[in-house]
């Protein structure tokens, strides 16, 4: 639309910009208004016919657009963003109902990596997934993870290290790829809650109290803009 709109002269037709449109005879009526609506991949531009008149408008403050409407501009970005987190929040909620079944089930478990004892293999942020021993049977090259204790039997944290030697009824020798020797604790199958057989990077990093306040504040700020190109 870069052509300079001009006042419609009688019975005359009038060329809109580029678009191959006239209007013709639009004074049969002293009153009578027309609305032409023209979508392309520039967005919607509306013109109000009244009289002798055109004047710039909004389709949206006189009708509503059927659903077949082809959407340009900022209504069809917000319509791929609302579609985009439509099928990402599908995807995330088939995903935790599944793991929940799981998880429930004792089948698998989820730990987030706070340390750095794993890396390159398993970095801090990094979810691990483990299922019981009676599911994958430990070995030399696996990951497990297992309760550390101390010399008087007492538990200390959990641990994901890799096995190196030893086996199940002398106790598996145990070390940190990142660690320069193995662990002093040779831990048994009842130690080991879970094998690793499956990990996903960085996610932990924003299931923490601090990462938490600043994606839910940026998320609800997300959906408010959306919102509001929707509405425009």
């Amino acid at each position: 639309m870069d052509a300079e709109l001009e006042p419609i002269a009688s019975a005359k037709p009038f060329l809109l910009g580029a678009t191959a449109m006239w209007v013709e005879n639009p004074g049969l009526v002293a009153d009578s208004n027309v609305l032409i609506t023209v979508s392309d991949s520039t967005g919607e531009h509306s013109y109000l016919l009244a009289g002798e008149k055109i004047l710039e408008t909004k389709a949206s403050l006189f009708v509503q657009a059927p659903v077949e409407r082809i959407a340009t501009g900022a209504r069809a970005v917000s319509t791929r963003l609302s579609t985009f987190f439509r099928w990402s929040g599908y995807l995330v909620a088939t995903v935790l109902l599944t793991f929940s079944v799981f998880s429930f089930s004792g089948t698998v478990k989820a730990r987030v990596v706070l340390t750095g004892s794993m890396v390159p293999a398993i970095n801090p942020g990094d979810i691990i997934l483990t299922t019981p021993t009676k599911n994958l049977t430990p070995k030399v090259g696996t990951i497990v993870a297992y309760v550390g204790r101390r010399f008087d039997g007492s538990a200390v944290g959990v641990f994901s290290h890799r096995i190196i030697g030893g086996d199940a009824e002398t106790g598996f020798i145990v070390k940190g790829d990142a660690n320069p020797s193995p662990d002093v604790q040779h831990p048994k199958i009842p130690d080991i809650t879970g094998v690793v057989f499956f990990v996903i990077p960085v996610i932990g990093k924003f299931l923490t109290p601090r990462a938490l306040l600043v994606t839910v504040p940026l998320i609800f700020g997300l959906w408010m803009v959306i919102d509001a190109l929707k509405n425009d």
